[in-house]
């Protein structure tokens, strides 16, 4: 059994490899096909000559192989996965983007027959001028269905493109970019070929007022009425195309839900039952993953990676049955392994229990959080190098003995608006306030060492707005106004976590503990300023003339090597 599942696993992983080639060739031709729209801004012979190059690359025997077949793979993989699916419930982003997907053969076919199809059969005129007449001039809804299917393959493609990238770390610099293109180059293709088809309209209309009933065609359907071929064979054999087409899809998916059933009335003799903490049994056919038993049960649970096994949010602790199940195969036994997962922790969309087991799992919302069943968290958690900045007010319970509340929220309300201010102009993030300690992160958007200038840059200028603040309540005050401040930098788990509608991004890990203890160093050292030497290193400072230290950090077997600034000495940071 374990060589069986190896393989298939294996296998597995393999055919999502190439389910996502094809579909990157499908995306790059589509990108190509939108940006040779969008020449239709300039003129019509600008589009026609940034056609040439499109079917250079694409119109050849090597290029209708590749995007065919890329086309094919990508069908039949997605139909593969579907039969696969041992239940059709799953998230509403996974079920749009498969929805989309079966939705799109039913949108182009009628353009491929009429482009592809009917040029290789027949001597017909197939340019920008035909293509947008006939689309523009002779059947608009034909156009409007295109433009149309334009908008719901780009988004497709778009969504499969951010799956594939959401987890790199350097895919959130670039979003913004990403985003732009998105957005920017759908429309440009739609305003090209409006502009195209009012062009060719207006010039069918004076081709017709001058005496020649065939219209305008482009540069070889010119106004002699020798357009595209219009006989009654060319028609009857299109029509045959069409329907043949239509008939084929329609049956491979009708083809696939009987598989289906048929897979299902064959399993019902061969089930397992999965148990949950709350007294919940799921009994459902061997080769269901435990997600997938969740999903069919109404359960909650977590997967944030839509269960291809890359995070760790499903995992589940086998309670009863860990002895019987399948060894974990190369994907899971990786997010295990990283996780330093024990060995009855398990994820549960790899899961495929063969008897029947007790699971709990380990992440699954509480019932009063009232989140939905199926949703994935809006901002999943990923590990990413940040600079976190901790600081407070040093001996502020002795500033604010025999003091009003109303003048310690006061004084409060100053110290955070400056902070706040100071923090956000140079870049970084207010993550929490925590009675008069404010914790800020950096680098969510810029590289670690751009994040490293600017929480220094930060920390200087916080040291010299607070000072200007004890000058100004320096008689208000018993002792001077002084501030304490911790910069780390490291990898942390960045998300959005909280409660109900309480929730913000924020970030949690190694590095935001030591972050913590170098703002406690800097109290004990009597100083403004710690900052630790992977800080320093990544910031690229003059660090010769800043005293260091080696310190012992709580929960850290090795020393940390540290730089104490005092005050005086925080404005070269500036």
């Amino acid at each position: 059994m374990t060589i069986e599942v190896r393989a298939t696993a294996f296998s597995d992983q393999s055919i999502r490899k190439a389910r996502l080639g094809a579909g990157l060739i499908i995306f790059i031709f589509v990108i190509m096909h939108l940006g040779n729209h969008s020449l239709g801004l300039i003129s019509l012979a600008a589009a026609e000559k940034g056609r040439h190059w499109f079917l250079f690359v694409w119109r050849n025997p090597v290029g209708t192989v590749l995007f065919y077949g890329a086309v094919l793979v990508h069908i039949v993989l997605v139909l593969r996965t579907l039969y696969m699916r041992r239940t059709l419930a799953m998230p509403a982003g996974e079920a749009f983007q498969i929805a989309t997907g079966l939705l799109i053969p039913l949108l182009l076919i009628d353009h491929v027959i009429g482009t592809r199809v009917v040029h290789s059969l027949y001597d017909y005129i197939d340019n920008y001028g035909a293509i947008v007449r006939t689309l523009w001039v002779s059947s608009p809804p034909n156009g409007v269905r295109q433009a149309i299917a334009l908008i719901v393959v780009w988004i497709h493609g778009c969504i499969g493109v951010h799956f594939w990238l959401r987890y790199r770390p350097w895919y959130t610099r670039i979003t913004p970019i990403m985003l732009a293109i998105a957005i920017l180059l759908p429309v440009l293709a739609l305003l090209g070929f409006a502009n195209m088809g009012r062009t060719i309209a207006y010039l069918s209309a004076e081709a017709e007022a001058r005496g020649y009933p065939g219209g305008y065609y482009g540069d070889r359907g010119n106004l002699s009425g020798s357009g595209p071929m219009a006989g009654g064979s060319m028609l009857d054999a299109v029509i045959a195309y069409r329907i043949g087409a239509y008939a084929v899809f329609a049956a491979t998916i009708v083809a696939l839900f009987i598989l289906r059933a048929q897979r299902k009335w064959r399993e019902r003799a061969h089930q397992v039952a999965i148990r949950y903490p709350g007294g919940e049994a799921v009994r459902v056919p061997r080769g269901f993953t435990v997600l997938e038993a969740s999903r069919l049960g109404g359960l909650p649970h977590y997967s944030v990676c839509g269960g291809k096994g890359q995070c760790s949010t499903c995992r589940v602790h086998v309670v009863e049955g860990n002895a019987n199940l399948p060894a974990p195969e190369a994907i899971e036994q990786k997010t295990l392994n990283r996780i330093a997962a024990a060995p009855d922790v398990r994820l549960a969309c790899q899961l495929r229990p063969t008897h029947d087991i007790s699971v709990v799992p380990m992440l699954v919302p509480m019932a009063e959080a009232a989140i939905p069943v199926y949703s994935q968290t809006a901002s999943p958690g990923r590990e990413r190098d940040i600079v976190v900045l901790f600081c407070d007010i040093r001996h502020f319970t002795t500033l604010t003995e025999a003091r009003l509340p109303f003048d310690i929220v006061f004084l409060l309300n100053r110290y955070f608006s400056i902070v706040g201010r100071v923090i956000e102009d140079s870049g970084g993030r207010l993550d929490k306030f925590i009675g008069d300690g404010v914790m800020a992160l950096f680098g969510l958007g810029p590289t670690p060492q751009d994040a490293s200038r600017q929480a220094l840059k930060a920390a200087a200028e916080i040291i010299r707005e607070i000072d200007r603040l004890g000058e100004e309540l320096a008689d208000e005050l018993a002792i001077p106004l002084r501030i304490a401040i911790g910069i780390h930098a490291g990898p942390a788990v960045v998300g959005s976590m909280g409660y109900g509608t309480v929730k913000n991004i924020t970030a949690i890990g190694d590095t935001v503990n030591v972050a913590s203890r170098l703002e406690s160093a800097a109290k004990e050292f009597e100083t403004a300023l710690v900052f630790s030497e992977p800080v320093a290193s990544l910031s690229g400072i003059d660090i010769s003339a800043i005293e260091s230290r080696e310190i012992a950090v709580r929960g850290r077997a090795e020393l940390l090597r540290v730089y104490i600034v005092p005050k005086e000495e925080s404005g070269r940071f500036a």
